[in-house]
């Protein structure tokens, strides 16, 4: 034992002595660094590879195509679904109440007096007998200076016209019709032509405006500015190709409550009266060219004819100076419409004075183009047999052909010049105004049994009425 010690230590110390810089406590740190140590584990056999599954391209291609037509389809469905179904939803929900169809009141015109109406059955009490007076010429200039009518007096008359032009202006508007157009640099400009109309009629859903058509040709958009100088979209109703005169709609929704309430529709009156003539008017909308302008005058004269197929318009003449391109309405001073103001059919030397249709005879053609109903055409020009041609020529009484329009149903039925028509139907025509009643009653297609007499023979024709 105690050589096996000793061996050792003649190890160790060789060991130091082979190895001079090697210190004892090197040795421990390289044992516990060999404690702790442990060699990695050989993991090969773990390892996986993870590859992407390979892309089908047709069939990829398949379902995207699948899943558009899909889509499409599905939006299709949902939008004739939707088209089909919102009107009756929206109605059965917001139910909307039907126009009303316009109607307006027959003419009261008060009947002159004839002179045996004047004669009375009963006896009545003659009046007192009037004492004659006798004035001195001093009375009489001193009478005549209290009578006077001034300045004041005139101002006043004035004002009071200005009031009731006011008024009856509730029913007057502008009517601006806005077109497009492309100048020579390709830059888009818009042109604006403006005319005076009226209110004529509420039907429930829309206010209706009668406006010179003119001022409508080619109009991308059609504007309204009532009195209030509110402004609102409008939609052409009808127009009438022989008048030249159209029908607007103002849908009640885009006109506010204010605008209501301030605005007014007009009162169509008679002009069909002998005493017409010398009656003061005023002329409301655009008589001098430009929209708001008024114009006081009198009537001259309103027997002449306008002479139009189908139509038995009359003219009203004034001694107001105006412009050639005036519109609107002329007015009595009960503020009632007498005639709308039309300067096309003037002759060359009053081109100047302002004239108008008579509005009685422009009644019923309001109507049927307010209500968009469809007007029959015959197409001829036509007059009252004169009853002197009745009585000595033994003529008989109905409507004289005086001329026909070019491929009219009248010109295709075989109807004449110099004919003298005496039965439409079952309706025994005595004038020109009971075939124009004849015809307002009928529709476009209808087909029209006439009687007319030719040449002393009587004859029967069938015309199928025409479109305006």
């Amino acid at each position: 034992m105690a050589e096996w010690n000793k061996e050792q230590n003649s190890s160790g110390q060789r060991n130091a002595m082979q190895d001079p810089a090697r210190e004892p406590h090197m040795d421990q740190k390289a044992g516990k660094e060999q404690a702790e140590y442990s060699p990695p584990m050989q993991s090969d056999f773990l390892r996986e590879t993870i590859k992407q599954k390979p892309i089908n391209k047709k069939k990829l291609l398949r379902r995207t195509a699948l899943t558009v037509v899909m889509a499409v389809v599905f939006g299709l469905v949902a939008c004739f679904t939707f088209l089909v179904l919102e009107p009756v939803i929206s109605n059965r929900l917001y139910p909307e109440e039907e126009a009303e169809e316009v109607r307006f009141p027959e003419e009261t015109v008060a009947e002159e007096m004839k002179p045996e109406d004047m004669l009375v059955e009963e006896e009545v009490e003659p009046p007192p007998e009037a004492v004659p007076v006798e004035l001195e010429d001093e009375q009489i200039e001193e009478l005549l200076s209290q009578v006077r009518f001034g300045l004041e007096d005139y101002q006043m008359l004035y004002e009071e016209l200005a009031a009731l032009a006011k008024k009856t202006g509730r029913a007057v508007v502008t009517v601006t019709s806005v077109v497009s157009d492309v100048d020579w640099f390709n830059d888009i400009y818009e042109n604006e032509v403006s005319a005076s109309g009226i209110i004529v009629a509420n039907n429930g859903k829309a206010v209706l405006i009668l406006v010179s058509a003119g001022a409508l040709s080619d109009a991308d958009s059609i504007i309204v500015t009532f009195c209030d100088q509110a402004r609102a979209d409008a939609q052409l109703v009808q127009k009438d190709t022989t008048t030249g005169l159209a029908v607007l709609s103002v849908p009640l929704m885009s006109i506010g409550e204010e605008t209501m309430d301030v605005i007014d529709i007009a009162k169509l009156g008679s002009s069909n009266n002998a005493n017409l003539p010398g009656t003061p008017v005023m002329a409301l909308g655009s008589p001098m060219g430009t929209s708001g302008t008024v114009c006081y005058g009198i009537v001259t004269s309103a027997g002449g004819t306008i002479d139009q197929p189908d139509s038995a318009y009359k003219s009203i003449v004034t001694d107001i100076y105006g412009s050639r391109n005036a519109t609107g309405i002329l007015a009595d001073l009960n503020g009632t419409v007498l005639g709308i103001i039309d300067n096309v059919n003037i002759s060359n030397d009053m081109e100047n004075l302002l004239t108008a249709y008579s509005v009685t005879e422009l009644r019923r053609t309001i109507e049927k183009m307010s209500n968009d109903q469809e007007r029959a055409y015959l197409g001829i020009h036509g007059a009252d047999v004169p009853a002197a041609a009745v009585e000595k020529a033994e003529m008989p009484a109905g409507t004289y052909v005086k001329e026909i329009e070019m491929d009219s149903p009248a010109m295709h039925a075989g109807i004449q010049s110099g004919d003298v028509i005496t039965k439409a139907n079952e309706t025994a025509i005595e004038s020109y105004n009971d075939l124009l009643n004849v015809l307002y009653d009928a529709k476009p297609e209808d087909v029209l049994n006439v009687l007319l007499v030719r040449q002393g023979q009587e004859v029967n024709v069938q015309v199928t009425l025409g479109r305006r």
